[in-house]
């Protein structure tokens, strides 16, 4: 799993002109995680599952191909392209191919906003 604490995202009230944005570290990690697969929990205990395919400006998470499941229920469903509001978001991990293959090998690097 890759990881990220939640001060190295790029906040919404930086612009584009406080930063260049081919060399912020910040967008440079949101890069490296598109078509990653994310585990995404909201506040209202929903988890979606789903292949990450970028952010807006206001940094709502745009997935496709994505499952929505409850805690505490073993159903799920298949919601397709979902945009999930920043402010629902509670928890998310991105799933890394390596730490799948072996799965003794711990990763720090799971991605926890």
């Amino acid at each position: 799993m890759a990881s990220f604490e939640s001060s190295s995202l790029l906040s919404p009230s930086m612009s584009a002109s406080s930063t260049d944005q081919s060399t912020c570290p910040s967008i440079a990690a949101l890069k490296s995680l598109l078509t990653s697969t994310l585990r995404i929990t909201t506040i209202d205990n929903r988890v979606f599952i789903g292949t990450f395919m970028g952010t807006d400006q206001l940094l709502n998470i745009i997935l496709v191909n994505t499952e929505e499941y409850i805690l505490g229920n073993e159903a799920s469903r298949f919601v397709g392209q979902v945009m999930l509001p920043w402010r629902l978001v509670l928890h998310v991990e991105a799933f890394d191919q390596q730490s799948t293959s072996n799965s003794k090998v711990k990763d720090d690097r799971s991605l926890y906003i």
